[in-house]
Order: structure tokens, then sequence, then C-alpha cells
């Protein structure tokens, strides 16, 4: 299983690359949800098969409890 986990995640170097396509702000890696969270926005990216879907309109907007 962790095998399997680890296919369906980003390339770390990319992670370093990506920003938020709203405030052009850095993004944190939410290993668990499978997210990618970018607080100044409040907005989580989602990502699907190891890849990241940096579309505002797929974004999730994050709850009042969420950072």
């Amino acid at each position: 299983m962790t095998g399997n986990r680890q296919e369906r995640e980003p390339d770390p170097k990319m992670l370093e690359l990506l920003v938020c396509p709203l405030t052009h702000g850095p993004l944190v890696w939410d290993r668990e949800a499978s997210e990618l969270i970018s607080k100044k926005a409040r907005l989580a990216f989602p990502v699907r098969e190891g890849v990241p879907i940096m579309l505002v309109e797929e974004a999730r907007p994050l709850d009042e409890g969420e950072s």
C-alpha cells in the first residue's frame, strides 16, 4: 500500500515550483487529503493520481477551522 500511495503523490521537486494560481503565494502539501493548500487564498487544490489540478474552478474553499 505504501508504494501505491507514493505513486499518487506529486513529485516533491514539482511541489517546490508550484504556486497558487490566484495569489502566486506558496502552497502546502496536505498528504492526508491529497490537496495543495493556499492559505492566503483559503483554497485547497486537488491532486489526482499525482497530478495537481491548479484550476481555481476545481479548488475547494477552506472551512473556517482549516488552515
